[in-house]
C-alpha cells in the first residue's frame, strides 16, 4: 500500500493506535536514508555516508547507504536491524515532521502497518497528547533540529568546494560487474589546503568532526560487502575510486 502521509489532528485521529515493536519490514525496500549531523558518529562506525544532489533542486543531502542497489537493505534480516545504530529517519517512522503553512508540523502514514488496534494511543480520552505521542513528538523535534543544522554544514561545505564525485566497482560471486555512481565525499587534500582561518570557523561551528565522520566512514562500504554474503550473489571485490570531473555526471542517487 502506498505512503501516505498526512497531518497528524486530534479529532480525526482520536482513536488511533501505533504498534510498538522492533520491526523495521518498512524499510526492506530503503536503499539510502537522509542522515543527520547529531548521528553521524554513530552512523560513521556502522554504515557509510555519501553526499548526492537532487537534480531537479540541485540541494545536496547527507544519506547513508544501507545497500549497494536500489531497493536493497542490507542492513535487514527479516525484519531484525543488522548494527548498532538505525538511522533515526528510519526510527522516525511512522511518523514524520514537515513544513506546516509557517511552522513545522506532525504528520503520519495513514497507510503503515504500524497502525494496529494493540498498538499504543495517540491521545487520551481528554484529546490531549498521550504519553507516547508525547515522548514521539519531542524526538521529532529533534530530528527537525538536527537536520535544520545538517542543512547549514551541507551549504558550508558545498560552498568550500570540498566535495568529489566517487564510484564503486562492484564485482559479484557470479561475475558480473557493475559501477554504483551519483555519490560525492569529502576531498581530503581540499580539506587541509583550506586557510587556516577557515578550518577554524568549521571547528567552531562544529562542522570539523562531522567532516572527518564521514570520511571515516567511507570504510563501511566493506561492512556492505560483508553483509552481501547472504544474499544470492554476493559481492567478490569492492574497488573505490574518484571520478574525474569531466567524467562525472550529475545523479540524483546512487545507481547502476
Amino acid at each position: 500500500m502506498a505512503i501516505n502521509f498526512v497531518p497528524l489532528d486530534k479529532e480525526k485521529h482520536k482513536d488511533l493506535k501505533v504498534a510498538v515493536n522492533t520491526s523495521f519490514s518498512f524499510a526492506k525496500n530503503t536503499h539510502l536514508a537522509a542522515a543527520t549531523i547529531r548521528e553521524f558518529a554513530q552512523l560513521a562506525a556502522t554504515m557509510p555516508l555519501v553526499f548526492i544532489e537532487d537534480t531537479t533542486s540541485k540541494r545536496h543531502h547527507v544519506v547513508t547507504m544501507l545497500g549497494m542497489e536500489q531497493g536493497q537493505n542490507l542492513f535487514l534480516t527479516g525484519d531484525s536491524w543488522r548494527g548498532p545504530h538505525v538511522p533515526m529517519n528510519i526510527l522516525r517512522y511512522p511518523f514524520d515532521v514537515r513544513p506546516d503553512g509557517d511552522k513545522l508540523g506532525v504528520y503520519i502514514d495513514e497507510n503503515s502497518d504500524l497502525i494496529s488496534d494493540e498498538g499504543q494511543a495517540l491521545f487520551t480520552e481528554a484529546g490531549e497528547a498521550s504519553e507516547f505521542l508525547d515522548s514521539r513528538q519531542k524526538f521529532l523535534a529533534d530530528l527537525a533540529n538536527s537536520e535544520m543544522l545538517t542543512q547549514r554544514f551541507v551549504a558550508k561545505v558545498v560552498e568550500l568546494d570540498l566535495l568529489d564525485q566517487i564510484q564503486i566497482r562492484l564485482t559479484y560471486k557470479d561475475g558480473k560487474q557493475r559501477n554504483v555512481t551519483g555519490m560525492m565525499s569529502i576531498n581530503e587534500k581540499k580539506l587541509l589546503e583550506l586557510p587556516e582561518d577557515q578550518v577554524l570557523e568549521l571547528h567552531k561551528q562544529g562542522f570539523l568532526g562531522a567532516i572527518y565522520a564521514v570520511m571515516m566512514s567511507v570504510g563501511q562500504l566493506n561492512r556492505l560487502v560483508e553483509l552481501s554474503n547472504d544474499t544470492e550473489n554476493p559481492i567478490r571485490s569492492m574497488q573505490l575510486s574518484a571520478v574525474k570531473a569531466e567524467e562525472a555526471a550529475p545523479e540524483a542517487a546512487p545507481n547502476a
